[in-house]
């Protein structure tokens, strides 16, 4: 019997060094110049790497003889001596797989046939069978001690000799290996001791001739060693349990091992490779539950024909096989897609039975993979994501088995050659992976595979040597930017040595450097600070800055002296592609760390071009600006739902202001003295452009109403008018647009707040004051004809003649009409500012009109009628100029002029009665405000009780009352008068009785009035208190007077709430005690008054008056001026 711990092997090609082969297709680490022409280089290109005068055909036919012959017979002896099954579900016939090759290595049907033929008479290869017995599991337990001593005996039986050997005993025996074959064809395992769970992980190759009728046996032993008897009694005493296994074993045999179980598998069921755990079965039903045994199976081929590729290992020919299935595989896919690792179930199974024959394991097929793989990357369209799995597959494999010293080195130059040339990539990254949305993905997964190789133990162990990814991608990518700037330098380089064409020359590399600058910041410098944590926008704009500030400076030092218009001109583009570039310092992540920048004041180079670049600036916007004007036929540029309502040039002044706004911006000045002086520059040309558009928009208007009609020229002028209006407000948020508060910040150490404040707010003021005075000035002349219309037609109502009262509706609707007219008339073609502007004269003008017409109408007969007119014409006009809120505010309306002339018609239209009651709630407010007792006072008690309809007024006493006679005393006595006289005409006058020589009286009487509470409620409704010196000979003199609202008399206010038939059921109220201070009338100070005298066809009017005026006289008030 043939006992083997090992795996034996033939063919000592079978790890052959890849270095060994002949064209060996080992990735070789190349110069950068080579690197970089595989980098870009991603599709299928011819390979220049043989003769160069070599005719292509000879140059196929060499290639398909060396390379692809050898290969070709290799496969098609693997198709013939094929073993197993393959794994996909999916089985191939011979022809099927021929069919393949024969389309994967672009054979003719002549040379297929031939290398057939060569394949056919070859020598077989012998079969065999490669069983690696891995380990058990919960296998029975045969010693005493309840374990058991387990080995395995393996060989391959056929069936004629299994049934044979069987006929051929009398008696059936425990052992079917032994019986079966002779001691050299069992092959058996180490025997492990007291185990129920035995490792073993031991290979076997077991020959064979033929899978049909044949079939691997394995059996399982527990291995019986003869004991002594002490031994036996000794293990009795410990383990008293094991009685019934010692009765067993006496009954044996002496040395005979215990059967624990088998496994019988048929080669023709088998795959070509497996890997299993596999019941172990019982010759008898005892003990159905044995265990379970795990094998890998794998048929392999010996003594394989060495002249199909002499010279060449298995493992190179599969490296080369897997290259080529892959070729013909995406060349059939038409560079649709990226190859993702995918081949037909053709070439897999052929790989499959290829690596098993040849007993290639499988980290050498996963290392082969990767080789291959790695190279397709350099031509091919291939998916990282095959990358990646194969670096995972090595990643695992390594801490699995370890491998030859020739694939060490292999794996080894192939990661650290795959790094380089990523590295390669990386530093033209610009041109094979542009800043597109397919383009960044890809880089994002080159990094990546950089980074897993660099975590590999694979690449660790193998480059010893220390290798920092992250500073190699910087030095890489800043090789990169060098050489990328160097070919743009020479693209850009001026065809003569003219200063203002070097100037382009260098502009238009700036502008390039600046867009590189933005890719690097928005596209690229995600992907690698994502995948490696490499900050590519500092790495770049630091290599940049530096070599084009280098370009600026030499540049800049040949223009001293020699500035002139045309070379500013050219100067302007360089200098914002550098402060667009400057400007993208503020997303450096190491600010700190890097010092000054370069370019770090670099504006100062271009001082001596700002004055040429300012002026520039204005006069084209001013050249721009008289060309607006001149075709601007002055028309609302949209009418409609939404309208705009001024014209072209207005727009096209705005937006030729917006240039001199933005070339604030784009110098971006860095000193802040200096930006002062720009800022104001740049203010007093704005303005300066304003005034000019007023000047030449007035003569573009005068020449085009000449021509035109009234009509039209009064349109003409709302456009302008409007025109101004939004130039007005453009100016208004010029400051914003200038970042006036922003400079005021950066300039208040050199610049003093009121100095800031009396230069730039002052030259946009002098601006809008022109603005607002031509706008003034065209409104006045839309106004001037609508002020004298509305004179007239407020006028025309000035009439003599007496109208009903219903007429008085009828004289107002022709101004009426004429108003909503003009005025819908302006507010079409005026904004609502310049309508608003043209409101407020108008209806000041309106108000003057009326006020006038007013005070020029004689105070006869009629004129009361008129002011009823001339104040509802005033409150039509109030309605129209208001309009529910959408014109002029009420505060506007309601100015001083009109609260007079609204009072002056309000007491003009009342009638003499009405008059008589306004002054009386007159002098009973300015009794409720009177305080002081300067003549005296009277104490009254008021009630009025409903149910009598009586008003009781008890005068108590009066005080502090002036003497009225020579004796320095008074002979006081009170009289009550209810007013006014047309209300209470029935009520007669009631008078206390005199008090002689008494200052302070005491009266104490009460008087009763029999009146109505609809009287006591009336307008004007009052008592008036008269306190009165008796005198025997001459007329009574006047002491003061005092007015009492009836509405404040208890019982009187509430109305007539409870009332029936005019019956009131109130109850009774008490009096209320009251103390009125004495008043005395100011002379020819009431206007109410004056009005009643100019009535002199009102007798009862004439009476009050008269009664006024005596009383006036008899006043110790002195006369108001």
């Amino acid at each position: 019997m043939t006992t083997q711990s090992g795996l034996t092997t033939t063919g000592g090609n079978l790890l052959q060094t890849p270095d060994q082969e002949h064209g060996s297709t080992r990735f070789r680490q190349g110069s950068p110049g080579h690197t970089r022409k595989l980098g870009m280089t991603r599709r299928i290109r011819d390979r220049r790497d043989l003769i160069k005068d070599e005719n292509p055909e000879e140059k196929a036919r060499r290639h398909k003889e060396q390379e692809l012959n050898p290969l070709y017979k290799e496969l098609l002896y693997t198709i013939a001596h094929k073993l197993g099954k393959p794994a996909s579900a999916e089985v191939f016939t011979d022809r099927q797989l021929h069919l393949y090759i024969k389309e994967a290595f672009t054979m003719t049907e002549s040379e297929h046939d031939s290398l057939l033929e060569k394949v056919q008479s070859t020598e077989p290869p012998v079969y065999c069978l490669m069983a690696t017995v891995k380990e058990a599991k919960g296998i029975l337990g045969k010693d005493i001690s309840g374990f058991s001593d387990p080995y395995c005996l393996l060989t391959i039986l056929e069936d004629e000799k299994e049934s044979r050997t069987r006929r051929s005993r009398a008696k059936p025996r425990k052992f079917i290996v032994k019986d079966a074959m002779s001691d050299d064809k069992i092959y058996q395992t180490h025997i492990k001791k007291q185990t129920l769970n035995p490792i073993w992980n031991q290979s076997f190759i077991l020959e064979f001739e033929d899978t049909a009728g044949a079939s691997f046996h394995l059996e399982m032993w527990d291995k019986d060693e003869e004991v002594s008897l002490a031994q036996k009694l000794e293990e009795f005493k410990t383990n008293f349990h094991s009685l019934r296994r010692m009765i067993k074993d006496a009954k044996k045999e002496k040395g005979e091992d215990d059967f624990l179980g088998k496994v019988v598998l048929k080669l023709q069921d088998l795959h070509c490779t497996e890997d299993n755990w596999h019941v172990l079965q019982p010759r008898t039903e005892t003990y159905p539950d044995r265990g379970q045994c795990h094998l890998n199976l794998k048929f392999i081929h010996k003594e394989r024909d060495g002249t199909l590729s002499a010279g060449r290992s298995a493992y190179v020919n599969y490296c080369a096989i897997l290259q080529q299935f892959v070729q013909s595989y995406i060349s059939k896919q038409q560079g649709r897609d990226p190859w993702k690792g995918e081949l037909c179930g053709e070439g897999q199974t052929l790989l499959e039975f290829y690596a098993t024959q040849n007993n290639l394991s499988p980290f050498l097929q996963d290392l082969a993979k990767w080789v291959a793989y790695s190279k397709l990357y350099q031509s091919l369209e291939v998916d990282s994501s095959v990358l990646f799995q194969q670096l995972t597959s090595i990643e695992y494999h390594w801490h699995q088995q370890e491998l030859p010293y020739q694939q060490k080195q292999e794996l080894g130059d192939s990661l650290h050659g795959f790094l380089q040339y990523g590295l390669c990539l990386l530093s033209k990254y610009r041109d094979i992976f542009p800043p597109t949305q397919s383009a960044s993905p890809k880089l994002h997964t080159l990094l990546r595979i950089l980074v897993q190789i660099c975590k590999t133990r694979a690449f660790q162990k193998l480059n010893p040597a220390q290798f920092e990814l992250q500073d190699e991608i910087s030095d890489a990518i800043k090789a990169g930017t060098q050489e990328w700037f160097t070919i743009k330098k020479g693209l850009h380089q001026p065809m003569t040595k003219d200063l203002t064409e070097s100037i382009s020359a260098l502009s238009r590399l700036t502008g390039e450097v600046k867009e590189d600058i933005k890719h690097n910041k928005d596209v690229w410098n995600r992907v690698f600070a994502s995948a490696v944590q490499v900050d590519v926008f500092t790495v770049v704009y630091q290599k940049l800055e530096s070599l084009l500030a280098g370009e600026v400076r030499d540049i800049l030092s040949l223009m001293e002296g020699q500035m002139e218009q045309p070379l500013a001109n050219s100067l302007f583009p360089l200098y914002l592609s550098l402060q667009d570039i400057h400007k993208d310092k503020a997303f450096l992540q190491k600010r700190l760390e890097m010092g000054l920048l370069e370019l770090t004041n670099f504006q100062e180079g271009f001082r001596e071009a700002l004055p040429y670049w300012l002026s520039t600036a204005f006069s084209t916007t001013q050249d721009r600006v008289e060309r607006a004007v001149q075709v601007d036929q002055l028309q609302p540029l949209q009418s409609g739902a939404v309208p705009i309502k001024h014209s072209s040039s207005a727009v096209d002044l705005v937006a030729c202001i917006q240039p001199i706004c933005k070339l604030w911006e784009q110098l971006s000045w860095p000193d802040p003295e200096e930006g002062f002086m720009l800022m104001v520059k740049l203010t007093e040309d704005v303005c300066k452009i304003v005034v000019t558009y007023c000047r030449i928009l007035k003569e573009r208007v005068r020449v085009l109403s000449e021509v035109s009609d009234p009509g039209s020229a009064i349109n003409m002028l709302c456009v302008v008018v409007n025109d101004l209006e939004h130039l007005r407000s453009v100016l208004t948020r010029l400051p914003t647009q200038l970042n006036w508060p922003g400079l005021q910040e950066r300039t208040r150490h050199v610049i003093g707040e009121s100095q800031f404040h009396n230069t730039l707010p002052s030259q946009l003021q002098q601006a809008q004051g022109v603005l607002s005075r031509e706008i003034r000035s065209a409104l006045d002349t839309l106004g001037k004809q609508l002020n004298t219309d509305i004179e007239t037609h407020v006028r025309s109502m000035s009439t003599r003649q007496r109208l009903p009262s219903k007429s008085t509706e009828d004289a107002v609707v022709p101004l009426m009409r004429y108003l909503e007219k003009e005025l819908q008339y302006m507010n079409e073609n005026l904004v609502h500012e310049n309508f608003n502007s043209l409101l407020t004269p108008l209806w000041i003008n309106s108000v003057k009109s009326l006020h006038q017409v007013a005070n020029h109408y004689p105070h006869q007969e009629g004129f009361m009628v008129f002011c009823q007119r001339l104040q509802y014409t005033l409150q039509c006009l109030e309605q129209c100029f208001h309009a529910e809120g959408n014109g002029l505010p009420l505060d506007t309306l309601h100015s001083d002029e009109y609260k007079i002339l609204k009072a002056h018609l309000t007491y003009n239209s009342l009638s003499g009665q009405q008059l008589v009651e306004k002054f009386l709630e007159k002098k009973v407010t300015e009794q409720n405000v009177y305080s002081g007792e300067k003549y005296g006072a009277v104490t009254l008690l008021t009630s009025y009780k409903r149910s009598d309809n009586k008003l009781r007024v008890e005068v108590l006493n009066a005080a502090n009352l002036l003497p009225m006679d020579y004796n320095g005393f008074s002979d006081p006595f009170v009289q009550l008068c209810l007013e006014p006289r047309h209300v209470f005409s029935e009520v007669e006058l009631r008078c206390t009785q005199i008090k002689s020589c008494d200052l302070n009286p005491l009266f104490d009487e009460a008087f009763e009035f029999l009146v109505t509470l609809e009287q006591c409620q009336a307008p004007g409704a009052c008592l008036v208190v008269t306190v009165l010196d008796h005198d025997t000979l001459m007329t009574d003199d006047f002491e003061g007077e005092a007015f009492l609202a009836l509405k404040a008399v208890p019982g009187v206010g509430g109305g007539r709430e409870g009332a029936v038939d005019g019956l009131s059921f109130q109850p009774d109220i008490s009096p209320a005690q009251i103390r009125l201070p004495l008043m005395h009338p100011k002379p020819n100070d009431d206007s109410i008054l004056k009005l009643l005298e100019s009535r002199k066809g009102d007798r009862e009017a004439q009476v009050f008056v008269k009664k006024r005026r005596q009383r006036e006289k008899q006043s110790k008030e002195a006369i108001q001026p």
